[in-house]
């Protein structure tokens, strides 16, 4: 059957596709790019000591991103000071995109836990993205619209929407091509399938970075692929429609594939800065205030851009009085930046926030 924007997509076809398209010189061309840019990736990630400072910094970056596609706008000042406060009072944006992020980390730790995508940690995934335990697989037609016309019908709920499903899941766990390039068509297909009622797109991408963890092919969940997506939007909607209406998977997978190897390249470059910073700012420390210096106080500083002083005391590093005392040393280092928030007061790691920023 012709696809119809008006119309429940419910023939939207099954994986695998049925063309065979694996064997195009350019997806290989670019697939070999890929590889080797988040092996790198994957190879290099390892040198930074904790693995929150890159969870803290880079996800919520990645998580940002993400909702900025679907008009969902915080800044990351804005963001990075929700994080770090917790009685700040925090707009409906910031709220969803923090949600994200804890989407994000908690379905990866489900993940390195159970060592399996199923449809439970989709569920989950959403849930927590939507702050809700209540709501699931969708029960009702929805529809994707442009503001002027409706542009896509998913699969009708009930049997239709679940056996697509189903097809998603099995063909996830199966090991037929190269994850890469499986991920373009897994992607492609859940949002198509457009399972929940809302945040199908950032279930989805989060999906795109688990799955690369879950065929270990990254090691932690900090490849900055909304970034790619954001930047590209147009192009991203456009050759997602020529699939649908048209089958045309070459393109597509070209677009996925450079959108891994453009963001593994550039989130390398990431956490070459912040490492880079990181040992510098320990010199500093222990060249001009080695009284107070110690590796766990300067770790701290870079788990995320802002500091305070509970953060010292929960982590065993100083009492409330003497950690007051060391981040107005670092205050005076020019490390930090002191800032008030209400009745709190909070640190800003002002470099590693450049880093975060620069793009």
């Amino acid at each position: 059957m012709k696809f119809n924007r008006k119309e429940p997509y419910n023939d939207l076809p099954l994986l695998p596709p049925k063309q065979d398209f694996y064997e195009s010189l350019n997806i290989y061309k670019m697939l070999s790019k890929s590889r080797a840019s988040l092996a790198e990736l994957k190879g290099r990630s390892p040198i930074i000591p904790n693995p929150l400072m890159l969870i803290n910094t880079l996800v919520l970056q990645e998580a940002r991103d993400s909702s900025t596609i679907e008009n969902i706008f915080t800044s990351n000042d804005k963001l990075y000071r929700a994080f770090a406060l917790t009685r700040m009072e925090k707009d409906i944006n910031t709220k969803e995109v923090l949600y994200y992020r804890e989407a994000l980390w908690h379905s990866y730790q489900i993940l390195k836990k159970n060592k399996v995508m199923d449809l439970d940690l989709v569920i989950n995934i959403f849930q927590v993205i939507k702050g809700t335990n209540k709501e699931g697989i969708r029960k009702n037609q929805v529809w994707i619209d442009n503001g002027l016309i409706r542009v896509y019908s998913p699969p009708e709920p009930g049997k239709v929407l679940i056996n697509k499903i189903k097809n998603w899941i099995e063909y996830e766990n199966s090991n037929s091509i190269d994850p890469l390039i499986k991920m373009a068509l897994l992607h492609y297909q859940f949002e198509s399938i457009h399972p929940f009622s809302d945040g199908n797109g950032r279930t989805g991408r989060i999906l795109n970075v688990l799955y690369l963890c879950h065929k270990n092919l990254l090691d932690l969940p900090i490849l900055y692929l909304s970034k790619y997506i954001l930047e590209h939007k147009i192009e991203y909607y456009r050759l997602f429609a020529e699939v649908t209406e048209h089958n045309k998977w070459e393109e597509w997978i070209i677009f996925m594939l450079k959108a891994v190897d453009e963001t593994a390249k550039f989130t390398l470059a990431k956490v070459n800065s912040i490492y880079d910073l990181f040992k510098e700012t320990q010199e500093i420390v222990k060249g001009k205030a080695s009284d107070i210096y110690s590796y766990e106080l300067v770790e701290l500083l870079f788990q995320q851009p802002y500091c305070k002083i509970s953060f010292l005391v929960e982590h065993k590093i100083a009492s409330r009085n003497t950690a007051s005392r060391y981040l107005n040393r670092l205050v005076n280092l020019g490390i930090l930046e002191r800032k008030e928030e209400g009745r709190e007061v909070i640190y800003l790691n002002k470099r590693l926030y450049q880093v975060l920023l620069k793009s």
